[in-house]
Parts: C-alpha cells; structure tokens; sequence
C-alpha cells in the first residue's frame, strides 16, 4: 500500500511539474508578443509635416500621411527650385520590431523609404534603415501635424 501511495504521489508531482512549466513557458511568451511596439502602442496614424534636407535647393518640403490600412500618401515640395508637387501613394510595411515603416514603391528609393516611428513623429532613417546623426539629425524629424493646423499645411501642398 505505502509502494503504491508513493508511486502515484510521485506521479502527481511529474504531472504538476511538467503542466506548470509549460504554462510558465506559455505566459513568457505570451508577454513577450504582448511587448509595446511603435505598431502596437503608439497613435501613429495620421499626417507628418517638416522640412528636410535637401543636398541642391533650400529644403524638401515635405508632408507624408499614412493610414491604419497600411497605405500612404506622400508630397514634397523642393524649396527655391520649383513650385511644382510631387505626389506619390503606396503601401507600406512595419519591419519585424514594429518600430520602423518602409514606404514601398518610393520614387528614386529603390527597396522603399525607410522612418522610424515614434510618439507623434517619424524619423527619416539613411538607405541602411539607421537614425541619421550629426549636426543635421534633428532636420529629419516630421512631427506629427494637430488637426488644428492640418487644414493649413494641405492648403501649401495646393
């Protein structure tokens, strides 16, 4: 009788054991896919307006809207050479840790325009898909446009 408790006794805590750490496991990744992400945690739908650099004109006036259906407009404007509006539309797509778009189908770009996606603004990533630095870092920065002023940057792009 006792050969018998111990047997099923031990058998009990195998099976508690192996169920509990499954479920330990379960949980871990459950909250890692659960992790904040641009994609996830941020209000990132909308319009973003700035100026960048521009290597032969005076700026690249600049306004890119991009939509939950993972869509974009965008127009540019350069500065001091020509009044003209370029306008392109297209999909675009998160990069693995949904915190980076690439605009597809970019004019000039080939593999797309790359941002990184923060609180209320883009950043213009370079063609390797990094920050920019240096001096002009802050120039590639697109803060996101308030509906109180988006009536008035349409109307630049008219």
């Amino acid at each position: 009788m006792k050969k018998t408790f111990l047997l099923i006794a031990l058998l009990t805590a195998g099976i508690l054991s192996t169920s509990c750490g499954n479920r330990s496991q379960k949980a871990s990744d459950d909250i890692s896919a659960m992790a904040d992400t641009s994609r996830n945690a941020l209000d990132w739908e909308g319009t973003y307006y700035g100026i960048l650099p521009c290597a032969d004109c005076e700026g690249i006036e600049t306004m890119i809207t991009i939509l939950y259906k993972e869509t974009y407009v965008i127009k540019t404007k350069y500065l001091g050479k020509d009044e003209q509006v370029f306008e392109s539309k297209g999909s675009f797509s998160w990069n693995e840790l949904g915190n980076i778009i690439t605009l597809e189908e970019y004019p000039g770009q080939e593999g797309g325009q790359k941002y990184l996606v923060g609180e209320n603004q883009l950043f213009q990533l370079d063609q390797d898909g990094q920050r920019i630095t240096g001096e002009l870092a802050e120039n590639y920065r697109l803060p996101k446009v308030t509906s109180e002023v988006l009536e008035e940057t349409l109307k630049r792009f008219e």
